[in-house]
């Protein structure tokens, strides 16, 4: 692994995890086409994915411990189908990871996901433990490679009343147990004696922190300008391209 493979992946996680066109399909489709890279499971991605965690905690943390204990309650509830469906079909999700054709599909999806986004009406629906629920259904399936987490569950929540920015916070927030579990379940069940190039880890980390804050940032700009149609455009031709490759 060159110098300069940590750091574009780790820009590419940074930038795609919050913006919503799937980072772990990016994920697959760039590291299919880098020369000689290679990484034991998913434990690279799962590193990367580590980077924007830390950026959700910093950009959050004045609200992190203002939020009232429901709000807490509904992340919980929203983590539930996530951590069921990774811990049961861990083995088989993770062969979806080199699955091209399939990643191409997904981001199909992905991409109407966000033209619908951009086409519901503005409601003021609160947080309950109904759509809480369905929104991390959605989060579930996000993770097959290819549907955007942040694209997917910000339309489920939108779709059910709630105002663009409580969507996109809540969205946000509910990615904190889902990755920090993927971490723990996947560092658990590694060797982590036969693992070789921390510092390309550590790398990768950095970027996809600095570059996940950035992101963050962007996803309200776009959203609240009703401007997800551009992901949406960019979805489809990147996934189109994936399909013919």
């Amino acid at each position: 692994m060159s110098l300069l493979t940590p750091v574009i992946l780790g820009i590419l996680q940074g930038l795609t995890e919050f913006l919503p066109v799937s980072s772990s399909g990016h994920l697959v489709l760039v590291q299919n086409l880098l020369p000689g890279f290679s990484q034991p499971g998913v434990f690279f991605d799962v590193f990367l994915h580590l980077g924007t965690l830390i950026a959700v905690l910093v950009f959050f943390r004045k609200e992190l411990f203002r939020l009232p204990l429901k709000y807490y309650l509904f992340i919980g509830v929203a983590t539930v189908p996530a951590a069921l469906f990774g811990f049961l079909f861990k083995t088989q999700l993770e062969a979806l990871f080199s699955n091209i054709k399939l990643v191409g599909i997904a981001l199909l999806i992905t991409g109407l996901i966000n033209f619908l986004t951009d086409k519901i009406k503005k409601e003021e629906n609160k947080l309950t433990y109904k759509n809480s629920l369905i929104t991390g259904v959605a989060q579930a399936v996000a993770i097959i490679p290819g549907i955007s987490r942040s694209g997917s569950t910000i339309f489920t929540a939108v779709a059910q009343g709630l105002e663009k920015k409580t969507a996109a916070k809540f969205s946000f927030l509910m990615s904190i147990p889902a990755v920090l579990g993927a971490n723990i379940l996947e560092i658990g069940t590694l060797k982590l004696s036969g693992i070789n190039n921390y510092p390309f880890y550590l790398i990768g980390f950095i970027f996809s922190f600095l570059f996940g804050l950035l992101a963050i940032s962007l996803v309200y700009k776009f959203l609240l300008q009703n401007k997800f149609k551009l992901f949406a455009f960019y979805c489809l031709i990147i996934g189109s391209v994936a399909l013919v490759i």
